[in-house]
C-alpha cells in the first residue's frame, strides 16, 4: 500500500498560519496522526484522528494546532496558527493497524510519509 503523502509546508513569519495536507488511502478507517522532529531529536506525537474523526494532541500544541480529515477525499489535514520559530521542523504524517488511537508515540504508527518542511522565522 502506498505511503501517506505530506504536502503545504513552507516558510512563514512567525504569527503565521499554516494548513499542511496528508494525502493517504487509510484516513476513513484508520488512526491517523501529525509529528515533528527537530535535526538529531526524537520524532515527536502532535495530534492524532481516529476513524470516528475523535482527536487528541499533545498538550504543547493543543491550543494552536488543530487535526481534521475529509474521509471522501482521503485527505488529513494539520492547521498551525501563531506560528512561532519553534515550530521550525519537518512534519510527518502517519497510519496505524487501528482504527482507534491509543497513543501519540511514533512506535504506534507504521507507515509514514517523506515529511513537509516548516520554517518559521522571526
Amino acid at each position: 500500500q502506498a505511503p501517506p503523502v505530506e504536502s503545504g509546508g513552507g516558510s512563514v513569519q512567525a504569527g503565521g498560519s499554516l494548513k499542511l495536507s496528508c494525502i493517504d488511502s487509510r484516513v476513513s478507517q484508520r488512526c491517523m496522526g501529525w509529528f515533528r522532529q527537530y535535526p538529531e531529536k526524537e520524532r515527536e506525537g502532535l495530534a492524532t484522528i481516529d476513524s470516528a474523526g475523535s482527536t487528541k494532541y499533545a498538550d504543547s500544541v493543543k491550543d494552536r494546532f488543530t487535526i481534521s480529515k475529509d474521509n471522501a477525499k482521503n485527505l488529513m489535514y494539520l492547521q498551525i496558527d501563531n506560528l512561532k520559530p519553534e515550530d521550525t521542523a519537518m512534519y510527518y504524517c502517519a497510519a496505524t493497524g487501528r482504527g482507534f488511537c491509543y497513543t501519540l508515540h511514533p512506535r504506534a504508527f507504521n507507515a509514514w510519509g517523506q515529511g513537509t518542511q516548516v520554517t518559521v522565522s522571526s
